[in-house]
């Protein structure tokens, strides 16, 4: 009878051209897709990857986006783009997405991700793959230009670690509480090196939209990735992204395959999480830090700044005005995005509320473009890190929410329970 595994081990079986593994095995995985941005790409891995003197081993399988220096007017961001752009047209590379947004959500936007397969990304943020049942995992440039130049890399097969949500979420809790939630209970090294599994009721009840957030912030633990098994909506999620044929029934973890440890969490009896300066583990329910007083609110990158992201910000701030002095910034994360939450009213909404509407990229998160925060500022975001220096001076101050948390605190001035707000437009 074949070794029961999990959703994770049977894709890197796959990939390895093995009937199965085990937590701890070593093997050399075939990638199906590699992705990398305009800081870690062609500057770095493209650059070594120029001096082995090879070529890359698959150009169908190479995915190159700009967005984090494409707000900055820095020439030497400037310079970046210009070697990205001029690097791609020099390799002939086909799939090329300049200035579209940010590269965890715009890779599957495009359609190219699909359950079951084994990707790379040049960045730590590219587990959020695993929203869509892929087993995906962020290297750094030496790494990826050797799976530029050979499409294979070894992998040491992680223990599983499975976050079982039970319940279902309240009104003004989001993923970005659960994953802010175990960030406090396990740290910011809780899982290293461990597959990230997220279950349970209430993680079967959240859009794919959401299911990117607990997967984005795997990283934040330590993990090598993070993963939720696909169903009837990733499929469809997919299909609209145009990504074809999606095969959710082969990439099912086993009945019976061990995990490492559970960890259970009470999606129904769970409350809005604010993480303090400056570590995400710093994490607590809102009520502990609820009138601290901010005087920016950033609601922005690959974590927060998505369609629901959006429009839970909206359904916040719906019909009221942000604090006086207080500076509102939203960044959809991608171009799509921006388009569609134009169109259904959304930006309008948060615009109404006093909201300046800034281009799609890392931009605030990475302490680049408007968003960036000033000296001794104190600010709230629904990014995914905030450790010393990543989003402004070292003097800089700032706390980590769910756009629900970070639109209250923009109301208020202060950070605030979402609750109070959010049941009047449900």
């Amino acid at each position: 009878m074949p070794k029961p595994m999990t959703l994770s081990e049977k894709i890197i079986a796959k990939a390895a051209g093995v009937e199965s593994v085990t937590p701890g095995d070593i093997v050399t995985c075939a990638v199906d897709l590699a992705m990398m941005h305009d800081s870690s790409g062609p500057r770095r891995a493209g650059r070594m990857l120029d001096e082995l003197g090879v070529p890359v081993w698959d150009k169908d399988k190479l995915v190159v986006i700009t967005d984090h220096y494409t707000v900055d007017p820095d020439p030497a961001s400037a310079a970046i783009q210009d070697h990205a752009r001029e690097w791609v047209a020099e390799k002939s590379l086909p799939h090329f997405l300049p200035d579209q947004g940010i590269c965890h959500v715009v890779l599957p936007e495009n359609g190219f991700l699909k359950p079951g397969m084994f990707c790379v990304g040049g960045d730590s943020h590219s587990t959020t793959g695993g929203a869509f049942g892929a087993f995906m995992v962020g290297i750094g440039a030496t790494e990826l230009a050797g799976v530029l130049a050979t499409g294979e890399i070894w992998v040491r097969v992680p223990e599983t670690l499975r976050i079982d949500v039970t319940g279902k979420l309240a009104p003004g809790v989001a993923a970005k509480d659960v994953i802010l939630k175990l960030c406090g209970d396990i740290g910011v090294m809780g899982a290293n090196y461990m597959v990230v599994e997220y279950a349970g009721e209430a993680v079967r009840a959240l859009s794919v939209d959401e299911r990117m957030t607990l997967t984005n912030m795997a990283a934040e633990l330590g993990a090598k990735t993070g993963i939720v098994t696909p169903d009837k909506a990733t499929a469809e999620w997919l299909a609209e992204a145009g990504a074809g044929d999606v095969d959710i029934e082969t990439w099912q973890g086993d009945d019976g395959a061990p995990v490492s440890r559970t960890i259970t969490i009470d999606g129904a009896a769970l409350a809005p999480q604010v993480a303090a300066p400056s570590n995400p583990e710093n994490a607590a329910d809102v009520t502990e830090y609820a009138g601290t007083p901010v005087q920016q609110a950033y609601i922005g990158a690959c974590t927060g700044a998505k369609l629901e992201d959006l429009r839970m910000a909206a359904d916040v701030v719906r019909g009221r005005t942000k604090a006086a002095g207080l500076r509102f910034f939203v960044a959809p994360a991608s171009n799509k995005i921006r388009d569609a939450a134009r169109t259904d009213g959304t930006l309008q909404t948060l615009e109404d509320a006093g909201a300046l509407i800034l281009p799609t990229g890392c931009g605030g998160c990475i302490g680049i473009g408007d968003a960036r925060l000033e000296e001794n500022m104190t600010g709230i975001s629904s990014t995914n890190r905030n450790f010393v220096g990543r989003a402004g001076p070292a003097s800089s101050k700032l706390y980590l929410g769910s756009p629900c948390s970070v639109a209250a605190a923009a109301i208020t001035g202060e950070i605030t329970d979402p609750r109070e707000f959010i049941g009047e437009f449900l």
